[in-house]
């Protein structure tokens, strides 16, 4: 089985710095240095597809662009390439969500996959108008995937929830294919809707030991479920030629960021109501020391980013052998960014993704006929070839 490698959309604008946002953390200057215009997103998006990712994550929330808006706009300056598009149940019915869902696979030819966010910050949600607890929005989150779910079945659907309602809900146009859904979440009321709705379950970028026992627990309520999931991995990447290089790219990045932006930073995040979060936290404790967790990853990124905060950094051999590794646990797709995301994506892809191939662990979503060009000869370049004659 080939793995599955998706890229990311700074919605928020892009940097040669870490960029904080997200999860009660304000998305810095980012805007500033290169604007989340539809053409530099271009830029990215078409890069992601030459070299071989299948989709492009966008983040959700107050701090970004739209998603839905944005890589509707960005279908069509793309062929191939797949949308994670991010979104929050309850802010919308699911009804317009499904109809949504099956317009987007419609008009950009089946490349809408969906990251269901349930939302961890209540200030934001507040914010939008939601006032539910987190575990009454995990249980809303249910009842919403059950409904959209059925409706992509093309079920006509009469549902009184607790926190839903619809009657006679039905699509006049089905989905073709059926959205995947990819769904995160590490608290005990996010895993039972996981093992129940998602097709991937999504975690961060934990150590590979705390990474396996995450997947143990999903596959298990997945198995009471009656149902099979698939797992992917959210990480951010470092890669270059050597493994010095690498390791002074993380330096560079994390001496742009001054002591004081973590303290802010880390007052922002411990507020969160993110078991996910948490976690992140746990792994540096807001220290600059110690952020290698485990071989290649590095947990910087989370002193000053809300959400995924820890980096595989390492020479491009290095990279392929943690991800190989979590490959092992049972982590197929692998959903990763980096700064600035425009170059850090030929890094990878053009430094990694070969590595991959050569082992047999990855292929180019187009085909052998994308990864293989004929040398071309140039005009005098090189001397005459002898012809023997005196």
């Amino acid at each position: 089985m080939s793995l599955t490698f998706h890229w990311f959309l700074p919605t928020y604008g892009d940097s040669r710095d870490i960029v904080g946002g997200g999860h009660g953390v304000p998305v810095g200057r980012a805007g500033g240095s290169r604007p989340p215009t539809v053409a530099y997103l271009g830029q990215i998006a078409r890069t992601a597809e030459q070299l071989g990712f299948v989709g492009a994550l966008t983040p959700t929330g107050a701090w970004c662009e739209d998603a839905w808006l944005s890589t509707a706009m960005l279908t069509e300056v793309t062929e191939r390439l797949k949308f994670l598009v991010a979104f929050r149940p309850g802010l919308l019915s699911p009804t317009l969500a499904a109809q949504m869902g099956a317009t987007f696979q419609r008009l950009s030819g089946g490349r809408l996959l969906v990251n269901v966010v349930t939302g961890g910050e209540a200030h934001e949600q507040r914010a939008y108008g939601d006032f539910l607890d987190k575990n009454a929005r995990y249980a809303r989150t249910d009842e919403f995937l059950h409904v959209v779910r059925a409706l992509w079945g093309g079920d006509t659907v009469d549902h009184v929830g607790e926190h839903v309602r619809v009657e006679r809900a039905r699509l006049a146009r089905l989905p073709d294919p059926v959205p995947p859904v990819y769904f995160g979440g590490s608290s005990a009321a996010a895993g039972p809707v996981a093992a129940r709705h998602s097709d991937v379950y999504l975690t961060w970028g934990e150590p590979p030991a705390q990474v396996a026992a995450k997947l143990d627990w999903i596959r298990g309520l997945a198995t009471e479920a009656g149902r099979t999931v698939r797992f992917g991995i959210r990480l951010h990447v470092v890669a270059r030629d050597t493994s010095e290089q690498a390791w002074a790219q993380a330096r560079r990045l994390l001496d742009g960021i001054a002591d004081a932006d973590i303290q802010a930073a880390q007052e922002g995040l411990r507020r969160s109501e993110s078991e996910g979060q948490r976690r992140m936290l746990d792994l540096h404790g807001g220290s600059r020391d110690g952020l290698e967790v485990a071989p290649n990853l590095w947990a910087g990124v989370g002193l000053v980013r809300g959400g995924a905060g820890t980096a595989l950094v390492g020479s491009h051999t290095e990279v392929a052998d943690r991800i190989a590794e979590y490959h092992a646990l049972g982590i197929d797709e692998f959903v990763l960014s980096g700064q600035p995301h425009l170059e850090e994506a030929y890094w990878f892809g053009e430094g990694v993704l070969p590595v991959l191939r050569e082992r047999g662990l990855w292929r180019h979503p187009a085909g052998p006929a994308a990864t293989v060009s004929q040398p071309t000869g140039i005009p005098f370049a090189t001397p005459p070839v002898p012809t023997g004659r005196g």
